[in-house]
């Protein structure tokens, strides 16, 4: 029997996670070890075998995501991910040593590949399978209840009634792409709601934006697909 999903990371709306704290914009670390936390991460994820959906995945569902600061919960999904994909065991990230020599890397980023890598980033569009189902201005209602995988629909926003903004075009659906079951492109919109729809205590004609994912929306009632 397979463990339930249970992600950390959808937190929208929810209270009691303390205060926000205001910082400059140019503060990217606040210490050291923290950029070499962001570089393990990104120099590992290739030949490690896992891709970006995967890796979201790790961190939005460890089980202390809440103590942990932002790049402890780098480093620990990082962990997870090396003894997940076979690259160490849990023995040897605890001993901190490799006990044998271990398989040839898949696929080693070499320094001089780094700044054309960082450059390049992780582009998810790709060529569409047919036409968009919806268009600027469509009433559309999310997909209601919550799944028991990864997925990019906001548990706020799911079940909501909202109105097309923008069509990016086909991206890698997260969904799919984090189970390792393929990129399987769907068409990409930003949908708008108007804050109280969802949460009654928000501040009239306010507005929220989510980018959601062609499967994760269905017509409003009321207007024909």
């Amino acid at each position: 029997m397979t463990a339930p999903y249970v992600t950390h990371a959808d937190l929208g709306g929810s209270t009691g996670h303390g205060e926000i704290a205001d910082e400059p914009e140019d503060q990217v670390f606040h210490h050291g070890w923290e950029a070499r936390a962001l570089a393990l991460t990104l120099a590992a994820g290739a030949p490690g075998g896992w891709n970006i959906d995967m890796s979201r995945s790790a961190r939005e569902t460890l089980p202390n995501y809440p103590d942990l600061s932002y790049y402890e919960i780098w480093t620990a999904a990082l962990e997870a991910l090396v003894v997940e994909h076979g690259l160490v065991s849990s023995a040897e990230l605890a001993d901190g040593h490799a006990a044998s020599a271990g398989d040839a890397a898949r696929r080693i980023l070499t320094v001089d590949q780094v700044a054309t890598v960082l450059e390049r980033g992780g582009p998810s569009d790709r060529p569409p399978s047919g036409p968009a189902r919806f268009s600027v201005g469509d009433r559309v209602t999310t997909r209601p209840g919550s799944v028991d995988h990864h997925t990019r629909l906001p548990g706020y926003a799911a079940g909501r009634e909202g109105t097309i903004e923008r069509v990016h075009g086909a991206h890698v659906f997260p969904d799919t792409n984090a189970r390792g079951l393929g990129e399987q492109p769907q068409w990409l919109y930003t949908v708008v709601f108007d804050a109280t729809d969802l949460w009654p205590d928000a501040v009239e004609g306010q507005r929220v934006s989510i980018d959601a994912w062609e499967s994760y929306l269905a017509p409003a009632p009321g207007v024909r697909s």
